[in-house]
């Protein structure tokens, strides 16, 4: 038998929440089983949809295909283009395998094994060595540059520069100030079961869809563990962007209407000269943007679209501001016109369900049986002042391959307020200068590498 769902955020608004006095606040349990589930499409500019055709064949020259592993689906990958990754914590049995029954139209077969991660392997240590000479510390050269704001020109007190050969801590923290996800998905340890893994790393296709009906079995996972996803917490639709405009002028960025985006955010990045890094965001207030590229709750996209952080669902284009990525030293050998890569992201919504609802008495413990938590996200990247036509660039305008995208109104979706406590995991903190930048590596070399210059 299946029982009637009754979403988190509605749960709460109608009882209330967050109005009770003090002294009457409810005795709120973790549930007995917590599911997450996050949605990742993604794509790559002027490449054909890695599942399909061509697009499948180079991705399994190029290691992609199914080869998928948990955790995908917070990145921006393009192969395989979507990903699905769950997490199970069964405080009755933790860590015992458990499976998800799936809808046919999921197309990856009738279930899903969840299993323990692997057993982590062992950090070899090493000896301390001398370092060469080649690599020891020199004085850093070069400056960042940060722009932001959509408009075909620089605005007024643009760009703020950072120069790196007299930066101290407090500059980079200041360059680099703005907002970052909160991290709500998964704190993966002993006691979770996960898929993908080595049993099933299966991809969904381009005809996949979630909605309908889903439900968790194994040792120990309450009986009635059953759900059902609708269109606001399906598969999104690939963006389709396309960019005109070359580096030396101002760069115009379109797109069509993602069905179920509640919001957009763009953010490019790029090497100009030998020694300048340019990082621009199309926030319309200083942000840094680094931080954004991830799920976000449904109230922080509400409210990060009012503070004109994030694009209104209803926004379709965005202007990259003249000359920023532009070469200034364009001489012998060099191009007079340089680049950036964008990453471009559209939000879906966060939905949370748990049954039994809510208690309507305050009084009264609640202790939900199950609760699952879901999240959705769309992400492209495009190389910046290139064209591409059926699958080929050139230096012009580019867009994004993938299925089309729905002009329709963006889904409201549920409320992201989880109203049941979830499994214990440490609090989240706000990353520091060195956690940003260490994913990177050196931007600047790391762009120059991959724009072959």
């Amino acid at each position: 038998m299946k029982h009637s769902l009754l979403p988190l955020g509605a749960a709460l608004l109608a009882l209330g929440f967050g109005t009770l006095p003090a002294a009457q606040a409810q005795n709120v349990k973790p549930p007995k089983a917590q599911l997450w589930m996050d949605v990742s499409t993604g794509g790559m500019a002027g490449m054909p949809d890695m599942d399909s055709g061509v697009g499948a064949m180079l991705g399994g020259m190029m290691g992609g295909g199914n080869n998928t592993t948990y955790g995908m689906a917070r990145g921006m990958s393009f192969m395989p283009p979507r990903v699905l990754d769950i997490a199970l914590y069964n405080r009755l049995k933790p860590g015992v395998e458990a499976a998800q029954l799936i809808p046919p139209g999921a197309r990856m077969g009738d279930k899903l094994p969840l299993l323990p991660p692997p057993p982590a392997q062992p950090v070899k240590e090493t000896e301390p060595s001398e370092v060469p000479e080649e690599y020891k510390r020199e004085t850093p050269k070069g400056r960042i540059l940060i722009c932001w704001g959509c408009g075909a020109e620089v605005r007024p007190g643009q760009p703020r520069i950072i120069d790196l050969a007299r930066a101290n801590p407090a500059d980079f923290g200041t360059a680099f100030a703005g907002r970052f996800a909160p991290d709500r998905g998964a704190r993966v340890g002993p006691g979770y079961v996960l898929f993908p893994n080595e049993r099933n790393r299966v991809s969904l296709s381009r005809e996949s869809s979630l909605v309908g009906e889903h439900q968790i079995q194994g040792d120990g996972v309450p009986a009635n563990f059953k759900f059902a996803l609708a269109a606001a917490q399906d598969v999104m639709p690939a963006i389709e962007l396309q960019s005109n405009g070359s580096p030396k002028d101002s760069i115009a960025l379109n797109w069509r209407s993602v069905n179920q985006a509640r919001a957009y955010f763009l953010h490019a990045m790029g090497s100009v000269g030998e020694n300048d890094m340019v990082m621009w965001s199309s926030s319309d207030t200083p942000d840094s943007g680094m931080g954004l590229f991830d799920y976000l709750p449904t109230a922080t996209i509400d409210r990060w679209i009012k503070d004109k952080v994030l694009l209104t669902p209803e926004t379709t284009q965005c202007a990259i501001p003249r000359g920023i990525f532009a070469a200034k030293d364009a001489g012998a050998g060099r191009r007079g016109d340089s680049g950036g890569m964008l990453r471009m992201i559209a939000y879906g919504s966060e939905s949370n369900f748990a049954y039994p609802p809510r208690p309507a008495d305050p009084k009264a413990v609640w202790e939900p049986d199950w609760a699952v938590r879901v999240r959705v996200k769309s992400s492209t990247m495009a190389m910046l002042g290139e064209e591409s036509t059926g699958g080929r660039t050139s230096r012009g305008s580019r867009s994004t391959g993938g299925a089309p995208a729905s002009a329709a109104a963006p889904a409201a979706g549920q409320d992201a307020s989880a109203g049941a406590a979830l499994p214990p995991q440490p609090a989240p903190t706000s990353p520091s200068i060195s956690d940003v930048l260490n994913p990177l590596g050196n931007p600047g070399n790391v762009l120059k590498g991959l724009f072959g210059r």
